[in-house]
């Protein structure tokens, strides 16, 4: 071993027990929050679930203009409606994030219509909710197109805007489900998987970008409509995560700059475990989590 190599070996865990202090301090110390007054802000599946409470709290913490895409124009009109009641301006537009022509296509009616989108939330998910064996092969597609592929089309038409103002943020709202699958979900926590890639990846293609961030939102269980047939070991210590709660520390996280948020704090043990005893920890998160079943084909927020 040359003495170049020594080093490395020797300095690796004091830099690893620096980052832990680090991080330590930094997670006691009240962070400073940015304003958001100014910022565009896009939801996709704004129409309702957690793309609607994102809405309602970007409007609360004083943001110029909401943009909601989605699929339903009922829904989108009713937010839409709300959220202009309480003296925001709301615009929202029909668009299929999995259609990449049509992202492009209203990315730049956007631009023409309300102006450049500074923080985009991609939110819009679907899960199929059958075995891999029992699913349609379009509505594995379907999951993959929407969850994944709509991100890259997304982050694409206003990501190059983002870094010519050197002002910018790129939120995904993702899942514990894509570290810690259960049965079930196999379209849903494949998707997500990629998609919590997708994000690392940006994120660290990112850090040389003045004035460009990215947060990544891993909740547990969540009371949205796209989980009703989950059922968890203890509901009791683990009850379903509220939308709302969802939403406000998903915009907490935009203003404090925060990369990664789990939900709850308690879900960095599992992904802990995970990481030291892998065979274990899936047993576990196989019987704390219990199953998953969907009587519809499709549910999501979209």
């Amino acid at each position: 071993m040359d003495l170049k190599t020594f080093g490395c070996v020797v300095l690796f865990p004091i830099q690893i027990f620096y980052y832990i202090i680090k991080a330590s301090v930094c997670w006691l110390l009240p962070s400073r929050r940015r304003s958001l007054a100014g910022e565009i802000v896009l939801i996709t599946g704004g129409g309702r679930g957690i793309g609607r409470h994102l809405a309602s709290e970007f409007a609360k913490q004083g943001a110029k203009k909401v943009i909601l895409w989605g699929r339903t124009e009922k829904c989108l009109k009713e937010t839409a409606e709300d959220i202009c009641q309480s003296g925001m301006e709301c615009h929202y537009f029909l668009c299929d994030v999995a259609n990449r022509e049509e992202v492009y296509r209203q990315a730049k009616v956007v631009r023409e219509k309300v102006g450049d989108v500074t923080i985009l939330v991609n939110n819009a998910a679907v899960v199929h909710g059958k075995s891999l064996i029992d699913s349609d092969d379009d509505a594995l597609l379907k999951s993959q197109h929407i969850n994944t592929m709509g991100q890259f089309w997304t982050t694409k038409a206003f990501l190059p805007r983002m870094l010519e103002l050197c002002n910018g943020h790129v939120v995904c709202i993702n899942s514990i489900l894509s570290q810690s699958p259960i049965p079930g979900t196999i379209d849903y926590c494949t998707s997500k998987a990629s998609s919590l890639a997708f994000m690392e990846s940006l994120t660290l293609g990112l850090l040389d970008c003045p004035g460009v961030s990215c947060t990544t939102v891993l909740p547990f269980h969540t009371n949205t409509d796209m989980f009703q047939g989950m059922k968890v070991r203890f509901p009791q210590l683990f009850p379903p995560l509220r939308q709302e709660v969802v939403a406000q520390r998903t915009v907490d996280a935009i203003r404090t700059n925060t990369a990664f948020v789990y939900l709850p704090w308690t879900m960095h043990m599992l992904v802990l475990l995970k990481s030291i005893l892998p065979q274990t920890a899936m047993e576990e998160i196989h019987r704390f989590s219990g199953s998953y079943t969907c009587m519809n084909t499709f549910k999501g927020r979209t």
